[in-house]
This record gives C-alpha cells, sequence and structure tokens, in this order.
C-alpha cells in the first residue's frame, strides 16, 4: 500500500491534468475508494490547496487557487521571487529547456494567493521585453493560457490571426507547445479539418477553453510537425546565399527551419531562404553576421549593396 504523502502528491498531479474529476474517476485510477479520495480532497484543502467541488452524482473535483503555496513553506515575497525567475527562464531559455521552466510556471501559478497572482498579472501587463529580430512577441500572459490548455487537454476555442493577417475562429484539441529558438508554435488539432496543425502563438489572439475534455489518438512528434510545417511555407522571394562555412556550421547561423542547406565545395555551404521581400531578406543577411556571396535573385543582391553603401555613407565621416 502506498503512503499517504504518495498518494497525496499523485492526487494534485491528476487534478491538474483535467478541467474536472469526478470522485468515482478518481478512486478508479488511484486504486482507492471513493471514500479515501474525499477523505484525501480534505487533506489537500487543509495543506491549502484550493480544491472546487459540485455538489451532486455527477459532481466533481477542479484544483483551484490556494490560500497559501502548498507543500513549500514560502512567503508572499519568496513566492514572488520565484515565480518572476520562472516566467523570465521559460521566455529567455536560459536553462536550456523553455518547456520544464514554462510547466513549473505554470504549476506554481495555478495554487498562488490571488494577492500574489494579480502583482504577476501586473508584470505582464508593465514589463516589455525586447523583441526578436523577427518583430513580433508572444505575451507572458497567452504564453502560459496555451500551455494550461495543452497541460489540461481541454477542447479549446481560439481566435487566430493568419499569415495574410485574416482573423479566424477554430476550435481546437491543443497539444503541445515548441519553441524553436526563434519563436514559440502551439500544436494543435483543428477539429474542423481533422488535421494536425501548428500555430504561431504569437498570432493566437484569444483562446476560451471548454471545458470539455478531449482524447488525442496517435498524436505526432510536436518538434518534427512545426519542422516540417516551417520548411513547407511558400514565400514569394527566395534567396540564394554562399556562406563561408562549412554545413555543421551553416546550420547553426541559419537553422534548418529558416533554410535548405547544400555543401558548396571545401569549407562553404550554399543556403536557401525566404522571405516576404528583398528589404526583409537583407535585413536578415545582414544580421547574420558573417561574409557571404548573394548568388541569386538579382533584386534581392541590389538590395544588399544599396543597404551596405548607405551604411557606409552614414558612418564614414563619423570620425570628426
Amino acid at each position: 500500500m502506498i503512503s499517504t504523502s504518495t498518494r497525496l502528491l499523485r492526487l494534485v498531479s491528476l487534478l491538474s491534468t483535467r478541467p474536472v474529476w469526478t470522485c468515482h474517476e478518481l478512486a478508479e485510477r488511484m486504486a482507492v475508494t471513493d471514500r479515501t479520495v474525499r477523505r484525501d480532497i480534505a487533506r489537500l484543502r487543509e495543506l491549502g490547496y484550493g480544491i472546487e467541488s459540485d455538489p451532486g452524482p455527477w459532481g466533481g473535483y477542479r484544483l483551484g487557487g490556494g490560500t497559501r503555496v502548498p507543500p513549500l513553506v514560502l512567503d508572499d515575497e519568496e513566492a514572488f521571487a520565484v515565480a518572476v525567475a520562472l516566467r523570465e527562464a521559460a521566455l529567455s531559455g536560459v536553462l536550456g529547456s523553455d518547456q520544464a521552466a514554462l510547466s513549473a510556471l505554470l504549476k506554481l501559478r495555478q495554487v498562488l494567493p490571488p494577492r500574489i497572482a494579480d502583482r504577476l498579472g501586473e508584470m505582464d501587463a508593465t514589463f516589455v521585453h525586447t523583441p526578436r529580430p523577427e518583430g513580433r512577441h508572444v505575451s507572458p500572459g497567452m504564453l502560459l493560457e496555451l500551455a494550461a490548455v495543452c497541460r489540461r487537454g481541454e477542447r479549446t476555442r481560439m481566435s487566430y490571426r493568419d499569415h495574410a493577417g485574416n482573423d479566424t475562429v477554430r476550435d481546437v484539441a491543443p497539444y503541445r507547445l515548441v519553441y524553436t529558438g526563434r519563436r514559440w508554435y502551439f500544436v494543435a488539432r483543428d477539429i474542423a479539418r481533422d488535421q494536425w496543425r501548428t500555430f504561431r502563438a504569437d498570432r493566437v489572439l484569444q483562446v476560451a477553453p471548454t471545458g470539455h475534455t478531449v482524447e488525442l489518438v496517435d498524436p505526432p512528434d510536436p518538434a518534427l510537425l512545426v519542422s516540417r510545417s516551417i520548411a513547407g511555407v511558400v514565400y514569394p522571394v527566395y534567396v540564394r546565399v554562399q556562406l563561408a562555412h562549412p554545413m555543421e556550421q551553416a546550420l547553426r547561423l541559419v537553422p534548418p527551419t529558416i533554410g535548405t542547406h547544400r555543401p558548396d565545395g571545401p569549407g562553404t555551404t550554399v543556403v536557401e531562404i525566404g522571405g516576404n521581400d528583398a528589404d526583409q531578406l537583407v535585413t536578415y543577411l545582414l544580421g547574420l553576421g558573417t561574409r557571404l556571396r548573394v548568388l541569386s535573385p538579382d533584386p534581392v543582391r541590389e538590395a544588399l549593396l544599396r543597404r551596405t553603401r548607405e551604411l557606409f555613407e552614414d558612418n564614414k565621416d563619423s570620425q570628426r
């Protein structure tokens, strides 16, 4: 027989994976009686877990906000500091595992007292992060909302702005968040189209959980799906450049989710990169900070020469 403390931790873990559980479902999953579940729920409430319940035979239990941060003994300032640190780690990737930091933040935030959760909300509204080169930036609040519906496996109605700027509303079955090192992607099954899709998280306008759980049958590898999706995007302009680096170094400079690579003799690699226009591609190429030669097309080569001449003219008389 497992110990009471182990059983309580398992109960908390189950409650955090779905919006609601009936007493009988929990008892079956944990191989205990309904009476034991009710007794364990009472113990968790005494420990500070805000577990809400609906009366009646069809009612259930759900994990809400706590009155203090269990099972750690943290005061308000300590809990706030931990939450802020996890938030920044999730956004920056400084720990090397964005998913781990985001998952930990989601668990902590779910049981934070309202007075601390409100302070984090104020931070989300007032703190500004320097945007990455591609411009758009997903808000911390939206990232947490997407992580929450993925964790709970809850059917969600999502408002989304596509690449062309059109706003749509879709019902999706959430699965995972994937971070490519440049931006976050939301992997979900589009229910109307019955297809697995990837959505840029910074284009998600709103998510509204429906309260209905979904069973995902044979889900795909989310990272592989995102990589294939990015590689399959058709852009109006493509540039072919020769980098003065072997394939291994070229792949570090231009990830395979950004361009396609092929060796081009000893120490050089040809990379093809797509973009919306020549100026956008030139901005990206200059940001690589390495020697390169534009092989085609001419409009991109001319835009690169024009930009470098302008930079030269702007800076040649700077030492006056």
